[in-house]
Order: C-alpha cells, then sequence, then structure tokens
C-alpha cells in the first residue's frame, strides 16, 4: 500500500510532498495508518484530534492513544476537547452534525493561525460510497452523486482510492494498533446501517462493487462537467445585471430552453432554494411574488427574476444635526457643505434653501401612504406612485432612502427633489447634499 499511495501522490497530489500538513486524527484504523504513511513518506506532518466527550472512558482513551501515537512517531500533536452535547443543543443540530461542524472549524482555525498548507483527512473509497448512498436515499441532483471530493480547498483526502479493506490489511500486517469507536457499531445511524447492513449484500452480489462504483463516479464526474459548461453559456444570456446587492435574470432565457426546470435548478441551488416548483411559478407569475431560501431571495419583477442576498433591512430612522458633514448609509454616503452657487446637474445632487429646512433632518426608509411635491411639477404625488412610474424594482424601492424635514420629504435621495424646498430668489443659505454612491 505504501508503493500505491507514493504513486497516488506522485501522479495526483504532488504537492503534498512539499506542504506543511495537518492530519486530523480519531485514533482509529483508517487515520492512523494515514498517519504511518505519511510518516514514512517524510512528509510535513502534525496530527490534530478532536475529543467530543461522547462516549466517556473511551473518548479519554482515544485521545490517550493519539497523543502515545505522536510521542511514538515523535510528531507535534494538537488536542481540542468540545462539549458537543450542549453545542447541539444550542445550535439544533444531530450529534453527529455537531461534532462535523465542530471538527472542520477547529481544523481550519488551525491551518490559519498556524499557516499549514493542507489539512489531510482519512476518507476511503467505502465512505464515499455511503455518502453517495446517503445523498441517492435522500434525494439529490447530479452534484450529490458525484462522491467526495479528493482536493476541497486545504482539505486533502489521499486514501480516497484505497477500500477500508485494504486499509486494515496493511495495518494488521505492520502491527499497527488502533482505536474501535463502538459506536461505529449501532445501526442507528443511517451511516451504519448502510455500512453493516446495505452495501455488504451489494458486495456479495457484486464483489467488485468498489471498482465499478469508481466506474460510475468518474462517468458522473464527466457528465457534471459538461452540465458546468453548459450553465456557464447559459448564464452568460441570462444574468443582466450582477452585483452584490442583486442578479438580475432575464426569464424569457429560462423559458425558451426546453427544460426550464432543469436550468432552474441548476441556477438557484447554490443558493439554498429546493422549491422548485414554486420558482417555476414565478417565471409566470405577477410582479412581487418572492420564493426564499434561507440565506436569499428570488422576486419576480416584470420580466425578470431578482436574487439579493437576505440582510437584516435597515429601516432604522438617522436623525442629522444641523453640523453633520456626513453620513454613511448601506448603499452609499451623503456629504453636506454649504454652497454659493447651484454649479451641479446631477440626480445625486441635491441643492436646497437652508432656511426651510428644520433640525435635525431626517433620513428615512419609505412608509405607507409617503407623498411629495416633485421639482418641476405641480402638486403632490403618492411616493408610491412615483416609484411605480419610475419602474423601480421591489428591491430598487427598498435600498431607496428619503431625506426628510420633519414630516415632509426633502429629497428622495438620488433620484428626485421636492419643490418646497428648492432654491429661488429669495435663498440666502444654500445646502448642497451630495450622494457618493458604494461601488458594486
Amino acid at each position: 500500500m505504501l508503493n500505491l499511495l507514493q504513486k497516488h501522490i506522485d501522479d495526483k497530489l504532488s504537492f503534498l510532498k512539499t506542504g506543511k500538513l495537518l492530519i486530523a486524527i480519531s485514533g482509529g484504523v483508517d487515520s492512523v495508518v494515514l498517519t504511518y504513511l505519511c510518516h514514512t513518506l517524510k512528509l510535513n506532518i502534525t496530527l490534530a484530534h478532536c475529543n467530543f466527550n461522547l462516549r466517556s472512558d473511551e473518548s479519554d482513551a482515544d485521545e490517550d492513544h493519539v497523543v502515545q501515537l505522536a510521542d511514538y512517531l515523535n510528531l507535534e500533536v494538537f488536542v481540542q476537547r468540545f462539549d458537543t452535547q450542549k453545542y447541539a443543543q444550542e445550535n439544533k443540530r444531530s450529534i453527529q452534525m455537531a461534532a462535523r461542524e465542530l471538527r472542520y472549524a477547529w481544523f481550519s482555525e488551525i491551518a490559519e493561525q498556524l499557516q499549514f498548507d493542507y489539512i489531510l483527512t482519512a476518507h476511503h473509497a467505502d465512505d464515499n460510497l455511503e455518502t453517495f448512498l446517503i445523498n441517492f436515499s435522500r434525494g439529490t441532483g447530479l452534484e450529490g452523486l458525484t462522491g467526495i471530493p479528493e482536493i476541497n480547498g486545504k482539505f486533502v483526502r489521499p486514501l480516497l482510492p484505497f477500500s477500508s479493506e485494504f486499509i486494515k490489511a496493511y495495518a494488521i500486517e505492520h502491527n499497527i494498533t488502533w482505536r474501535d469507536d463502538s459506536s461505529n457499531a449501532s445501526v442507528k445511524y443511517l451511516r451504519n446501517k448502510l455500512r453493516h447492513e446495505v452495501i455488504p449484500i451489494l458486495k456479495e452480489i457484486n464483489p467488485n462493487l468498489l471498482f465499478s462504483f469508481q466506474t460510475t463516479l468518474n462517468n458522473l464526474n464527466d457528465a457534471s462537467l459538461i452540465i458546468k459548461e453548459t450553465m456557464t453559456s447559459f448564464l452568460d444570456q441570462a444574468i443582466e445585471v450582477h452585483s452584490e446587492q442583486e442578479i438580475k435574470f432575464k426569464i424569457a432565457v429560462f423559458k425558451n430552453t426546453s427544460h426550464p426546470k432543469a436550468y432552474v435548478f441548476e441556477t438557484f441551488k447554490p443558493y439554498g432554494f429546493t422549491q422548485w416548483d414554486d420558482i417555476l411559478v414565478l417565471l409566470d407569475g405577477e410582479t412581487g411574488k418572492q420564493v426564499f431560501s434561507s440565506t436569499h431571495r428570488l422576486i419576480k419583477n416584470r420580466e425578470h427574476l431578482l436574487l439579493s442576498p437576505i440582510k437584516a433591512s435597515d429601516y432604522k430612522t438617522i436623525l442629522i444635526p444641523h453640523l453633520e458633514k456626513s453620513v454613511e448609509i448601506p448603499e452609499g454616503i451623503l456629504h453636506f457643505e454649504d454652497a454659493k452657487a447651484m454649479d451641479d446637474k446631477d440626480d445625486n445632487v441635491l441643492y436646497a434653501d437652508k432656511s426651510k429646512l428644520e433640525y435635525p433632518i431626517i433620513l428615512r426608509k419609505k412608509q405607507e401612504g409617503d407623498v411629495f411635491y416633485p421639482l418641476g411639477m405641480q402638486g403632490k404625488k403618492k411616493l408610491s406612485k412615483y416609484f411605480k412610474d419610475e419602474k423601480l424594482s421591489l428591491l430598487d424601492k427598498e435600498h431607496t432612502w428619503l431625506l426628510c424635514s420633519k414630516e415632509a420629504i426633502v429629497w428622495v435621495v438620488g433620484k428626485r427633489a421636492d419643490n418646497r424646498f428648492k432654491v429661488d430668489a429669495n435663498t440666502k443659505n444654500i445646502l448642497k447634499i451630495t450622494f457618493v454612491k458604494h461601488q458594486d
């Protein structure tokens, strides 16, 4: 096995030979064998062990075994103890998910603080098959069927081509001792149930199951690459605007495909959406209809779908005192200065008669029933009607601020001034307000 791993590293993971490596070690056979192999190959390794305190004395014995192994091989080792039960309860996670989140966060933290180049985990071919079956049983897209990535950022899995049986045989042959996790024998967890009850039957039906499975994974990964190329071309046509605030998709591009649902799925799954039928309804729905994921919102707006991250909307009222020189809002900065004349003609610049303003002036978002007197027009207009006439999207409306003197709107910031505060022949003091938008 040593020679096979050496060849695999030479062929596909040569960067490991010069990198500073952190090995995630549980004390089980897979991670212990990985440690011995990397040590024998003279890679630059350090060990990291998580004690999740889930199996009382057994967890402590695992920790002791890892520390003794590090001492035997003259390796540095980091150990972190977690109150996994408490974390799971506070964050409403299963024990397995809690442990996973804790260990990956800790490994990443160590790697960043101590400048490790890569973090090695001992996932193998059987783990890959189990993950495939878990995703398959729960329902997934093609991405969920392409297996555990061998390289995923800083995480690298050098044993992925090898079976658990092969790894255990190497340990026995070389008199390597390891710790068995008693919880792995329980079939109350789906992964263990597949490992102990389902996969043995599949291997009985096909003794070459892992080889056949790898062939299938290769084919699925090839298909995945084709889909990615197709989606790149599709999104070039579908995306009209791409900024930090929103991505604007042309609905017609989705509807002109032979399989709109497939394109909807591939486009929006990275943003946490799962309600594919609801999103399809948006294509023909009324303006204003929305679908939410845990992180994003998708809105139908005329001929477009608008995708934006969900943020805590900033609807607070900002009071601006008389002497304030600048005020920052999420969309940009407002600068205040005295002016002798009106020089700039720009929607992002307002000139107001200072004597008509009552301080503190107010910066706020729209409210139900807002009206103003648009500069250059006779009479008043509902703000909602103005927004509609200007064809502002729902997101544009939410990101628009109003500069007010008491209840009166002075300026729809960056869009339209109010007639009541304009500079005229009787104006003695001019206030110039400039809105500088943040760059996307």
